[in-house]
Formats: structure tokens, sequence, C-alpha cells
């Protein structure tokens, strides 16, 4: 099997004078292996004791090296070699693999880890979460209902796993109080699977909003107007099964609803923040960093073209003018782990997609993409969802994106929102699914509570299929 695959040259000459390449089948399987292995070494991460940019790393070294030997030796270009030509004329060597580096989706992340980073030492999300404590009055339904919505919030504007790990935290020290230790696995249980809800409600809650929002030419705000609605209905149907499934209830007598306000009082939400100037600055900027990143589409003086990774970049510098001498210890806060692993995974892509690994995926895709509507799209969600509750969701929302980016659909097109939703949606099927559903057993396990990685699944997979049917008919009825 030989497919063809058209190569654009670094030196500025034209598209449509680069004579098409042939790509030997055997090219294309040998680089799929290297896919396979990859993702299958991503899903045995804590197994083989190894970092996320060591595996992506290593795996796109050797897609490099492998892609130059074969370049030379079989006569098949599968790098661009060549030079950068500027707008002014200038020409500039730069190395192959920079290119395939999507260094919009690298800045948006750096920029909102350091802004959120710097934010959250303002006390403001601690603040938040114990003024609801104290607002619910102890009453575990009404308290299961203000976290449940302060964990999609925290997930929409920090990440997951540091939402769950400030709400969980805050639900262990707040059941231990009350004396209902009974309820600790069923509320974290439900925080954990509504992080997953949360982070589909803005284009910068997830890694896989932002890759596939990119891709898509998906604006912030159109994409919070999109999954808003969905959020919503989601969340308010996981909390009433939750409610249901773990059997917490409201207090009943008036006796009862006094002993638990007196237990709940004893929190201190001013405990939480260290200078009350820094805080009422960081609720200014925050609101001002979203207003923009809302905005961003509409901003005038070709500001709009920096886009939103220098946004982030420009208020997380605003946000560290306040600790000016001590910015080092917030850089070395920053994961630098993630950033080397998405460096590294693009780099993987793009050789994957000259090697035409891609099209040979998307052919699958679309073979699923022919059955009639609702099937296709359905079919489309439910898969990447299932992919995505066994191995990391990013590696899979960046091919399916790539992929669908060649099939050159509009940014309205409903098969955007499949992958979104199903590469978030998919890390409440199991306990490895999603770093905050990891986080989420950690916590249950510190607490001394038996939860099985089979026993996780059993009861978090009705919340899941009834997240992932609300998402189908959402995508099916709406989009």
């Amino acid at each position: 099997m030989i497919h063809a695959i058209p190569i654009i040259l670094a030196t500025g000459e034209s598209a449509a004078g680069v004579a098409e390449h042939a790509v030997p089948g055997w090219i294309t399987a040998l680089f799929t292996f290297i896919l396979v292995g990859m993702i299958a070494a991503l899903a045995l991460e804590e197994k083989i004791h190894a970092k996320k940019s060591i595996i992506v790393g290593t795996a796109s070294g050797l897609c490099l090296i492998l892609a130059c030997m074969i370049s030379a030796w079989a006569d098949v270009p599968l790098l661009p070699f060549g030079e950068v030509v500027l707008p002014n004329g200038h020409t500039i060597s730069m190395p192959v693999y920079i290119p395939g580096i999507d260094w919009s989706v690298i800045t948006v992340i750096l920029g909102a880890s350091l802004f959120v980073e710097v934010a959250s030492r303002s006390g403001i999300f601690s603040w938040l979460a114990i003024r609801l404590t104290k607002q619910s009055g102890g009453d575990p339904w009404l308290l299961l209902v203000y976290y449940g919505l302060l964990t999609v919030l925290f997930s929409a504007v920090l990440n997951n796993v540091t939402a769950m790990i400030i709400i969980g935290s805050l639900t262990s020290v707040s059941l231990h109080k009350l004396k209902r230790q009974d309820l600790m696995l069923g509320f974290l249980l439900v925080e954990g699977l509504l992080t997953n809800v949360g982070g589909l409600l803005t284009l910068i809650s997830s890694v896989p909003n932002i890759i596939v929002g990119k891709t898509a030419g998906i604006s912030f705000a159109r994409f919070f107007l999109i999954a808003a609605p969905y959020v919503a209905v989601s969340t308010i149907a996981t909390l009433l099964l939750g409610r249901w499934r773990f059997a917490i209830s409201s207090l009943k007598s008036e006796a009862e609803r006094e002993t638990a306000k007196v237990l709940v009082s004893g929190f201190d939400e001013n405990e939480s923040v260290p200078d009350h100037h820094f805080f009422w600055i960081a609720v200014v900027v925050l609101v001002a960093f979203i207003a923009t990143l809302a905005g961003q589409s509409a901003l005038p003086w070709n500001l709009d073209k920096l886009g939103m990774g220098f946004i982030a970049l420009f208020f997380a510098g605003i946000m560290l003018l306040a600790y000016k001498n001590e910015v080092g210890k917030y850089y070395s806060l920053v994961d630098w782990d993630l950033l080397a692993f998405f460096a590294g995974l693009f780099v993987v892509i793009y050789v994957m997609e000259q090697a035409m690994v891609l099209d040979l995926i998307g052919e699958g895709i679309a073979v699923m993409l022919s059955l009639p509507e609702p099937a296709s799209s359905g079919s489309l969600l439910f898969s990447s969802s299932l992919a995505s509750s066994v191995t990391d969701n990013i590696p899979l929302a960046a091919m399916l994106a790539k992929i669908l980016s060649g099939m050159e659909l509009t940014s309205g097109s409903p098969l955007w929102w499949c992958v979104i939703f199903g590469a978030n949606l998919g890390g409440n099927i199991t306990p490895i699914g999603s770093a905050s559903t990891v986080v989420a057993m950690t916590i249950i396990h510190k607490q001394k509570i038996p939860l099985s990685f089979g026993r996780f699944v059993v009861m978090a997979l009705p919340f899941a299929a009834m997240q992932i049917i609300l998402a189908t008919a959402y995508v099916a009825l709406f989009l």
C-alpha cells in the first residue's frame, strides 16, 4: 500500500509547486507501531515508573531519528528540511521539529498555570470555599450542592487537580468536624467526577479543550456559551444521582441543624487571606483576565492577533509583580514536565502526520462518520470517551484534532464537540482516566476508605454513562 503525501518546503516554495511524494505502507506501519507503543507506555506510566515527558520525549527522538534515516536511505522526504523565510525576506535556519510544536498551546498552559499559582496565594479560592461551608450550616445535602458547584467553578478557572485538592481537603475537614465520615466516600467520588464536568466549561479549563478549541478556531466566549448549558444540566443530574446513590439527605430536626451550624461556625475564611490588599487585587485581575480572554477576538489594533497564549502570559506577569523579588519559587511550581510532554507530543504527531499514520486513523474515523446522524457523532463521542478512560486524554485529543482538521470542518461542526466531550468525560469511567480521579482516589485512601479499581468503576459507571448519554443527546439535538 502506498500513500501520497504533499511536502511543503520550508524555503518558501508554494504548495502548488511541490510534487507529491510516495510514502510506502511499511513506513506508515513502522510509525504506527511506535505510536501504539507510546500510548501503551503512557497508560502504564505508574507501572514503569517513568514521567510523561520522558516517555513522549523518547518517542519523539526516535521518530525524528528514523524520519531522517528513512529520508536519506529510502529517498522518502518525511521532514521539511530547509530555511524559513520571514516576511521581510530574511531567511533563518530552524530545527526541523520546531514547526511541529503548537506554541500557542504551550504559552496558554504556561501563562494560565503561573497566573493561577500566584492568584491562589491570595487566598481567594480557599476564602470562597470556607465561606460556602459556613453558608450551608453544616447540612449534608446543601454541603454537597455547594461543594459540587464550587468544584465545577474551580475546575473551570483552575485545573482539575488543584480543584480536587482544595475541595477534597475541605471535604475531609468538614465531614470530620460534623462527625459524618459515613458520607466521605460519596462526597469525594461525586466531587472527583464533577471536576471533569467543570473542565468542560471554558476553553482553558482542560488541556483537551485548549488543543481542540485552538485547532477548530472556537473562541473563548463561544466555547463557554456552547458548553455552559450542558455543564449546568450535567452538574445538577450528577448531584441528584449522588444524593440518591449515597443517601445524602438534609437534616431533619431543628436540633440537628443547630448542632451542625455550631460545628461549622468554627471555620474562619479570613485565615486563608495573608494580605487583604493583595486579595482584592487578585479578584480584580482575575475578573479582567477572564473578560480579556472572552473578548480576545474583538480586541482592537491587531491585538487579537497576539492570541490567548500572550494574554495568559501577560496577566501572569501582572500577578508576578506582587512577588517581583521571589518569582523563582513560582517558576519552580510550574509543571515543566507537562510542558516538555506537550513539546514532545506535538513532535510525535508532526512526524505521524508526515508518515501518513494520521491518515490511516482518519480512514477508520471516516467509516464511523459515514453512518447516518446521530449515529456518526454518537459513535465518535462514545469511542473517544472509551479511549480516554484507559489512556491519557491529551494525546487522544491532539491526534483526533489533527485528523478532524484535515477534513476541512467548520468551527461550528458538532464533531469537534464530540471529541471535547468524549476526551473529558471518558476520564470518569476509571480511576486512571484523569488526573483528578487519581487525586480523588488518593484522598479516599488517606481517609482509610477501601476502594479498589473495580469498585470505583462499578460506582462511577452510572455517573459516567449518564454524563456521556446527556452529552450525546446535547450534540445531536442542539449542535
